[in-house]
């Protein structure tokens, strides 16, 4: 399992779609398709096309028309983000949510470690688990309590129980 790291990955992923949620965590999924390679094109000078074009000479990036140059960032900026193949996963643990970095970060932790044991269910996509709903401080005192952490696995793994059931479906 990779995980997602930049910011553009995790706005791609989060635009994938919701695809479970429970009280306080929500999973979101972008499908992966096929690596398509940028095409260039190689055009043809006035003499090679007279030559009955066996020369064909690229552009010098200087001489190269503004259209090519504007087609090709385009697709460049196309490129995936997210290589196909495997599973992606990212967690956002808002500071709205979880005020305390150690929250955080234990929260975090919880969601890789579950992520482990769900890897062989989940399709080859990329996955975001956003937590959406903060955790009653009344009901865990502590900020990384055995009792929360518990709490959280077993949130997590009810999440990604119903998100590999809607993969098979």
């Amino acid at each position: 399992m990779q995980r997602l790291k930049t910011r553009p990955q995790f706005q791609a992923t989060l635009n994938g779609g919701m695809v479970a949620r429970t009280p306080h965590f929500a999973l979101h999924r972008l499908m992966l398709g096929p690596v398509a390679a940028p095409e260039v094109p190689e055009p043809v000078s006035e003499q090679a096309s007279a030559a009955g074009g066996l020369a064909q000479l690229a552009y010098a990036p200087s001489e190269m028309p503004v259209d090519t140059v504007t087609a090709l960032a385009q697709q460049v900026s196309a490129a995936p983000l997210i290589a196909p193949g495997s599973v992606w996963l990212g967690a956002m643990v808002p500071k709205r949510w979880a005020r305390r970095a150690v929250t955080r970060n234990a929260i975090k932790r919880q969601i890789y470690g579950v992520a482990v044991n769900f890897e062989a269910r989940l399709p080859a996509a990329s996955h975001v688990v956003r937590l959406r709903a903060t955790f009653d401080r009344k009901q865990f005192v502590s900020a990384s309590s055995e009792h929360l952490k518990a709490a959280v696995r077993q949130e997590l793994h009810a999440l990604f129980e119903r998100a590999s059931r809607k993969a098979v479906a």
